[in-house]
């Protein structure tokens, strides 16, 4: 819902935009991701050995910050998909409603191309997941039975824009220990890639 809120208030900041994204003359954008991230949980946790990929999906809003500079903060709301994976039998999966608050610096390549740095904390929320492991004799059940639902992290990475594509890849390492035993810890961590399109 949040999402679709974005999308359709949006055009409301056309007078704002050059159309596209443009370092020199957009105040503000929006735009939508789509992409896959490879993650995986590390620590003592113990629930999953391995990776396992993922989606992420959202939209995003962003707004220029300073007149004398491209530096730009971005937010929005993504779907993304967490967890690990040993195997069919070993395997746990973590499905969060994710807020970015990134801060980008845009560098004009050349009129059509923008690459844009970027760094900032990540606030998600547990909905949904499960898991299967020797651990828990192989029985599938909630992922959020054994961890904490709220998980903050750190994005950095860079995006490169297109006239209106947007292609991005990075890095996000969870701050949290997700695990709910006192004596263990557990973090997330992704690699990511995104595309999708500014306005």
């Amino acid at each position: 819902m949040a999402i679709v809120a974005v999308l359709f208030a949006a055009p409301s900041f056309a007078q704002y935009s050059s159309g596209g994204f443009s370092l020199s003359e957009s105040s503000v954008y929006y735009g939508m991701r789509l992409g896959l991230n490879v993650s995986t949980i590390t620590g003592d946790f113990g629930l999953v050995s391995g990776s396992k990929a993922g989606l992420n999906l959202g939209g995003v809003i962003g707004l220029r910050v300073s007149e004398a500079t491209p530096i730009f903060l971005e937010s929005g709301l993504y779907y993304t998909q967490r967890g690990g994976k040993k195997d069919k039998n070993q395997y746990a999966e973590l499905n969060y409603l994710e807020i970015p608050i990134l801060m980008k610096y845009g560098v004009q390549v050349s009129d059509d191309i923008a690459v844009l740095p970027f760094i900032g904390p990540t606030f998600a929320l547990g909905i949904a997941g499960q898991t299967k492991s020797l651990a828990t004799n192989e029985e599938k059940h909630s992922s959020f039975d054994d961890c904490n639902r709220a998980d903050v992290g750190i994005k950095l990475g860079c995006g490169a824009e297109y006239n209106k594509l947007y292609l991005e890849l990075g890095y996000q390492f969870g701050i949290t220990n997700i695990s709910k035993h006192d004596n263990l810890s557990g973090h997330n961590g992704a690699f990511f890639v995104n595309i999708g399109m500014n306005f």
